[in-house]
């Protein structure tokens, strides 16, 4: 059960794509009061959602909704991850927990993508240096969106992958997938672990594409002793 705390929580999620949409009603399904930031908050496609599954839901602009967040998550496509930074307002990201959900994907040359950020860098070092004052956990970014709540696999849970510089903030980010009941979170360190993380999305993309299907996940198995 939600605790009376998370209950008063703020959310704020950039992005309403189906990523974003699929973040903010899981947030509002365990209590939190919700805000979703569009580039076009009065749009068909997101009214409609807000009057049926979005229900209770909120829409603003990204700066209303960086605003109104004491806990944050970016949930739009990973190359318009600086230019919706920039429009929310950094200064609002200040001192907050910010989830980044997003993969720097390159579909210039077709199916599967390719990163368009790659070497010694990630696209979540890049966000966490655009918002020195905030506190960025990579999260979410390894799973398909249909799986962010209550994961449910025929095999069992898959786990939950995060990378972060702060360890408070991947505490924050920890007891989020726990409410969104996840069992299996791991912490793979810094923030440049997204490097490895943005990867891995790479290869859950072309397994998708091999299977014709998007039902899977991936775990972390450790040996008997």
């Amino acid at each position: 059960m939600t605790n009376g705390r998370r209950a008063q929580s703020r959310v704020g999620v950039l992005g309403s794509g189906e990523v974003g949409r699929r973040l903010a009603a899981g947030f509002r399904s365990r209590g939190y009061d919700v805000v979703i930031g569009s580039r076009d908050p009065a749009k068909h496609e997101l009214r409609e959602w807000l009057s049926g599954e979005g229900t209770g839901i909120a829409a603003g602009t990204f700066a209303q909704a960086a605003k109104h967040g004491e806990l944050l998550a970016l949930a739009v496509l990973g190359d318009a991850a600086a230019e919706v930074i920039a429009d929310a307002g950094p200064e609002s990201f200040s001192g907050k927990v910010v989830i980044d959900v997003m993969n720097p994907l390159d579909f210039s040359v077709g199916f599967p993508p390719k990163l368009s950020i790659t070497g010694d860098d990630s696209l979540g070092e890049r966000v966490q240096r655009a918002l020195p004052d905030a506190k960025v956990v990579k999260a979410f970014n390894t799973i398909g969106n249909p799986y962010f709540v209550d994961p449910s696999f025929s095999e069992g849970q898959p786990t939950m992958l995060i990378a972060g510089d702060d360890e408070g903030a991947k505490g924050t980010v920890g007891g989020v997938l726990a409410d969104f009941g996840w069992s299996d979170t791991v912490d793979i360190g810094g923030i440049e672990g997204s490097r490895e993380l943005e990867a891995i999305c790479i290869a859950w993309v072309k397994i998708g594409g091999k299977r014709g299907s998007w039902d899977h996940g991936f775990k972390l198995l450790v040996g008997p002793g």
